[in-house]
C-alpha cells in the first residue's frame, strides 16, 4: 500500500470518531479496506465493534500479534483540517487513526508479501474507555487464533519523525477512574443549621483526598490522584443536597493502587460520619500497568538500531494509562512511542500528527514481523 493510500485511510478515519463500543462507522469502514484482499489469504472475524484479522502464515509455527486501537475521543476539534471530524464534539485525538492506518498498511503488505508464521491484526475498540482489551482477550475468537507475541505502538507528539522510544518493565501506570456521590440533605441557604450541606462536605473530601499521596504513599514510590469534575447544586440559594466527585487514580504499582484505594475510602467514611451523609464509591474503568517484556523489548530496540535510520530513546515510564497492558499481562510483548511531531500532544483539540510517520512505521513493522518470523 502506497503512501498516498495510507494518508487517504487516515484522513477517511478522522473524519468519523466514534466512542468506545459505538464505533459502528469506523468497523464498517475498516472491513470495507479489509475485503478487498484475497478470501484465501486471510480470515476475518468480528467481535462487538472489533475486528480480528488473521493472515495466513506459509508454514506457520507461532502467531505474532498486533493491536490497533480504533476509537476517537468526545473533544470538539479545532485543527484547520480539510478532513476534520464529521462528527461534531468528537475527534481523533489520542492518534488511534494513525493506530488503525498503520495496521492497515502492515496487514495489505503480509497479505501481499506472505511469511511464514501467521500475523494476527486486532483492531480493539473502547481504549479510551470503558475498555476493550481485557474483553477482547478473553473472547473466544482470541482464545482460538491467541499469538504467542503481541506488540502495539502509540503516536507521540513531542517526538520526531523517525524516533522510536520504549523501554523494558514498566511503560504506562495502573490507572482506575474515580467517581464519588455525595448524599445529604439540602434547604434553604437562610437555614444551613436545617441541613447537610454537601458543598461542603465535597471540598472538605477534596482537600483530604490530596493528603493520600503526600502522607500514604512511599515517597520512593509514584501515585497521583486527581479530581477533574465537581458538580452540585441548583441555584445560589439553595443548600446542596448532592455532590458528586469525577476523577482519576495512577500509580505505578499494583500494591500502590490498593493502598491508595484503601485509604481513599477510609476518608470517604469519615465524610460520612463527619457531615452526616451518604456516599457511594465508584472506580469505574480500571486498566492494567503496561509492563514490557524484557527480552522482546531489547531484542527489538537493537533491531531497530541495526535495522532502520530511526532513533532509539529510552523511554521513561509515564502515569498515562493504557489497556493494551492487559493483553501483554497475559502474553509477552511490547509496547513503543512512534514519533509524530505535532506542536500539540495527545487529548488536545489541534494534535496534528505529521502523516509522514505512518508510512515510515508501516515499513519498519514489517521488516520487524518478518524478522519475527525468521526465528526459530
Amino acid at each position: 500500500m502506497d503512501r498516498e493510500k495510507l494518508v487517504e485511510i487516515r484522513r477517511d478515519l478522522h473524519r468519523i470518531p466514534e466512542i468506545g463500543f459505538q464505533e459502528f462507522k469506523t468497523q464498517a469502514y475498516l472491513l470495507t479496506v479489509i475485503s478487498q484482499y484475497p478470501k484465501d489469504r486471510i480470515e476475518v472475524k468480528m467481535w462487538e465493534t472489533g475486528i480480528f484479522v488473521l493472515v495466513k502464515g506459509t508454514n506457520p509455527t507461532k502467531t505474532i500479534g498486533y493491536r490497533a486501537d480504533i476509537d476517537g475521543l468526545p473533544i470538539l476539534e479545532e485543527t484547520d483540517y480539510d478532513f476534520e471530524s464529521e462528527h461534531i464534539g468528537y475527534m481523533h485525538a489520542c492518534g488511534h487513526d494513525f493506530h488503525m492506518t498503520i495496521a492497515l498498511g502492515i496487514l495489505s503488505h503480509f497479505v501481499e508479501n506472505p511469511i511464514a508464521d501467521h500475523v494476527l491484526f486486532l483492531f480493539q475498540p473502547a481504549e479510551e474507555g470503558p475498555g476493550g482489551a481485557e474483553p477482547m482477550l478473553n473472547s473466544n475468537i482470541a482464545k482460538e487464533w491467541r499469538p504467542d507475541i503481541i506488540t502495539a505502538l502509540h503516536i507521540a507528539p513531542e517526538l520526531p519523525v523517525g524516533t522510536i522510544s520504549t523501554k523494558s518493565g514498566l511503560l504506562f501506570a495502573n490507572t482506575s477512574e474515580l467517581f464519588i456521590d455525595l448524599k445529604g440533605k439540602g434547604g434553604h441557604a437562610a437555614y444551613p443549621h436545617t441541613t447537610n450541606d454537601m458543598v461542603v462536605a465535597a471540598c472538605s473530601l477534596v482537600t483530604q483526598l490530596q493528603t493520600v499521596v503526600a502522607r500514604n504513599v512511599d515517597p520512593l514510590d509514584s501515585a497521583v490522584i486527581t479530581i477533574g469534575k465537581i458538580t452540585s447544586g441548583t441555584v445560589q440559594n439553595i443548600i446542596a443536597e448532592n455532590a458528586r466527585l469525577e476523577g482519576t487514580i495512577r500509580t505505578l504499582s499494583v500494591e500502590s493502587m490498593d493502598k491508595v484505594k484503601e485509604r481513599i475510602e477510609a476518608l470517604v467514611k469519615g465524610v460520612e460520619i463527619g457531615y452526616t451523609c451518604k456516599a457511594t464509591i465508584d472506580y469505574g474503568s480500571m486498566y492494567h500497568q503496561v509492563y514490557n517484556d524484557e527480552k522482546l523489548t531489547t531484542e527489538f530496540m537493537e533491531f531497530i538500531s541495526a535495522n532502520s535510520d530511526f532513533t532509539v530513546q529510552e523511554a521513561t515510564e509515564a502515569m498515562t494509562g493504557e489497556d493494551f497492558g492487559y493483553m501483554i499481562d497475559q502474553i509477552p510483548g511490547f509496547m513503543f512511542w512512534l514519533g509524530v511531531d505535532s506542536p500539540y500532544g495527545l487529548h488536545h483539540a489541534k494534535l496534528t500528527p505529521n502523516e509522514e510517520a505512518i508510512s515510515v512505521a508501516v515499513e519498519l513493522m514489517s521488516k520487524y514481523i518478518t524478522f519475527k518470523a525468521n526465528q526459530e
